[in-house]
């Protein structure tokens, strides 16, 4: 499917979740069961013939691609949640929103050292997210394959900030 295709399933909203923000809602595109299975076809046909042994998906909207991908693909799925949701023994990474400051966690034991990891999510703004989660599995011992979204939002500077960090990025699409 062309870029035109998924972006015509994505909402924008003024001023969510608070002034100056243009949220970029991608349920529209999750309800078409059509448009969410092209999606997660884009992203299996990326990474077909890459090895990757997990993907750490980012709460909440992270979990929904990533955990289908992750069962197209064949390879585990880690969830990377928000600070105290998860019940064993967490590693935490904070980060900065682009409206604010938030906490990543993990289970200890979520990957492996040496273990190839993508890491998905469903959008890319500062890239705080996404750095955290790199973070957090860099300190297991696992190796970053790529990070990857469904829409990047390059003015804000993630994928500068994460290229930085060493860490590719990935976008289906960009605004």
């Amino acid at each position: 499917m062309d870029a035109g295709f998924f972006a015509s399933r994505i909402r924008s909203i003024a001023d969510w979740p608070e002034p100056g923000v243009m949220f970029r809602d991608i349920t529209p595109l999750l309800r078409d069961g059509a448009a969410f299975h092209a999606l997660i076809d884009a992203f299996a046909g990326r990474y077909a013939d890459a090895r990757i042994d997990a993907i750490a998906g980012i709460d909440a909207r992270g979990f929904i691609i990533g955990a289908a991908l992750a069962y197209r693909l064949g390879c585990g799925f880690i969830p990377v949640r928000k600070a105290g949701k998860l019940p064993f023994e967490t590693m935490c990474e904070s980060y900065l929103l682009e409206y604010g400051a938030a906490s990543v966690e993990v289970h200890t034991d979520a990957a492996a050292s040496g273990d190839h990891v993508l890491i998905v999510d469903d959008l890319m703004a500062t890239g705080g997210t996404l750095l955290a989660a790199a973070r957090l599995m860099r300190r297991l011992g696992a190796k970053i394959v790529e990070a990857a979204v469904v829409i990047d939002l390059p003015a804000l500077g993630g994928r500068a900030r994460l290229r930085e960090s060493g860490v590719a990025g990935f976008a289906l699409l960009t605004y």
